[in-house]
């Protein structure tokens, strides 16, 4: 089953959104949410995927191989927000590594010519979505719906 799927870039003040076409080929950044409330975050998360007409969602989960065991991790946040965003939502989310998509994103915004104070995340999510649409056509990955 083909359909758009919504990259997410998680942060703690902002949140990067970008979408796939149908054919899942290429992504395209969408959009960066100033964080409130995880319920307001996900309502809107919601109605933009509805919007876009997304059959899922990829969230970018931070790596971090040199993290001491028993300390909190950004991948631990992440993961914990994915649970509580899987009870607000019937589509699938694959979780897949952001590791150097901050590095890629901030590239295309110099080429977007984007300020260097000016937030990526948008970039970031769009980083993650393609690597994971690459990963599909590739045949190494496969989406939940398409099993």
């Amino acid at each position: 089953m083909m359909g758009r799927l919504i990259g997410i870039d998680h942060g703690g003040r902002r949140i990067g959104l970008a979408v796939s076409d149908a054919m899942r080929i290429s992504a395209r950044e969408l959009i960066i949410i100033n964080r409130i409330t995880d319920q307001e975050d996900f309502e809107r998360i919601r109605m933009i995927a509805k919007g876009q007409g997304a059959v899922g969602f990829v969230v970018g989960m931070p790596q971090n191989p040199n993290a001491p065991e028993g300390i909190q991790t950004q991948a631990d946040v992440v993961r914990h927000w994915i649970a509580r965003f899987r009870q607000h939502t019937e589509l699938p989310i694959v979780e897949v590594s952001e590791y150097l998509t901050s590095d890629e994103a901030r590239k295309l915004a110099r080429q977007y010519k984007r300020g260097v104070r000016q937030p990526v995340d948008d970039l970031a999510a769009r980083v993650i979505l393609q690597t994971y649409l690459d990963a599909l056509s590739y045949g190494a990955a496969v989406f939940p719906l398409d099993e």
